[in-house]
């Protein structure tokens, strides 16, 4: 991690999203010592509450044994699986053995989802997620989460596509919450034009963050760039002022 531009986005941040809090960061190492191994839970455990533990500077590593939900399993790349019946999980169910999510109108169209899923492979044995201001020189981010409030994703949002001829530099694909935090940001960070991702509208996962708050996700690659931008964007306008104004804590 260059430690300059970790100093340099502080700065920033501070200027344009005062009072905000500071995004997190995850990466892949095969290094357990990055952070507190989770340990494997008793029960079902929804990650996005467990990153509340990382979002309050607290360095986490996550290993095949450390998820509490099958999706995250899936999502973070460690396992292919999917629980059985998954396409009437997202559905309407099984009449006396599983109520449904109801997310999809019917299990044919689940399927269908279910086939244009991604596959997804974690590359190394550990998963980190830290804090921003918890980086070390030794790090190596690879996607940076934002979770924040509409007006804070709204600055986000526009910063995005301020170099892009695209109205799309933002995508915000269906997927469980922890997927459009890891994998659709991570499948974007080699693409010649990596996009953005907007979350968290998982109602599953819903309750594990506070109640105005979406995520922002970002490869790294693109995340410098728009950082690069921010003193010639319209975070130096008055309409921005008007918005800056009122994140002040």
């Amino acid at each position: 991690m260059d430690m300059s531009f970790k100093s340099q986005f502080l700065k920033k941040w501070e200027l344009y999203y005062p009072g905000a809090d500071l995004p997190i960061i995850f990466f892949y190492t095969n290094e357990e010592d990055k952070g507190a191994l989770v340990i494997p839970p008793s029960n079902h455990q929804c990650i996005i509450g467990v990153l509340g533990k990382v979002r309050n500077g607290t360095s986490l590593c996550f290993g095949v044994d450390s998820f509490g939900c099958g999706g995250a399993k899936r999502y973070l790349g460690y396992t292919k699986e999917m629980r059985p019946g998954f396409e009437y999980f997202i559905s309407c169910g099984i009449e006396g053995e599983m109520e449904g999510e109801r997310y999809k109108k019917s299990p044919e169209i689940a399927r269908e989802l279910m086939k244009a899923m991604p596959d997804y492979e974690a590359p190394k044995k550990y998963i980190v997620f830290k804090r921003w201001d918890r980086l070390e020189g030794s790090d190596d981010p690879e996607v940076v989460v934002f979770f924040a409030n509409p007006d804070v994703v709204s600055g986000l949002f526009t910063l995005s596509g301020f170099d892009q001829v695209t109205s799309e530099s933002t995508i915000a694909p269906f997927s469980a919450g922890c997927g459009s935090i890891v994998m659709y940001p991570y499948l974007e960070k080699d693409k010649e034009n990596p996009r953005a991702v907007l979350g968290m509208f998982d109602v599953s996962a819903r309750p594990y963050v506070p109640r105005e708050t979406l995520s922002f996700s970002v490869p790294m690659k693109r995340f410098q760039t728009m950082v690069g931008y921010m003193d010639e964007s319209f975070l130096t306008t008055k309409s921005w002022d008007k918005v800056r104004k009122r994140m002040k804590p």
